[in-house]
């Protein structure tokens, strides 16, 4: 047995169509096939495979610690990408784990759920 990778991240939500926008404008994600399941939701697609699966619930899921820091997408494409970000006026942070190479842009979605984005580029 491997493990092979990280095959999606599942987020709940109670503002479901926000954060389907956000996901769709800022990371360029799409809504696709979900299977019919008896509460709401959606599935974001890059490429083929749906990476983020947003369950709708009716109240906003409270913190609890301890939970998910955050997740983490590569990227390509960073000046273009921090473009989107201003133009969206979406606020990040840059960072750079010591000896790795990245270029980390982290962002934070409307449900305040952080997010890094990394790169094998520099700014």
């Amino acid at each position: 047995m491997e493990i092979r990778g990280l095959d999606h991240v599942n987020i709940r939500t109670a503002d479901l169509a926000r954060m389907v926008d956000w996901y769709g404008k800022v990371l360029g994600l799409v809504p696709g096939l979900r299977p019919a399941f008896s509460f709401g939701g959606a599935w974001l697609y890059c490429g083929n495979r749906a990476i983020v699966h947003l369950v709708e619930v009716s109240e906003k899921p409270r913190a609890i610690e301890p939970a998910i820091e955050h997740f983490a997408l590569e990227g390509r494409g960073l000046r273009a990408f921090l473009e989107r970000l201003a133009a969206l006026g979406v606020p990040y942070e840059l960072g750079s784990p010591p000896g790795s190479g990245l270029t980390q842009v982290n962002i934070h979605d409307p449900d305040g759920n952080h997010i890094h984005v990394d790169f094998r580029e520099t700014p």
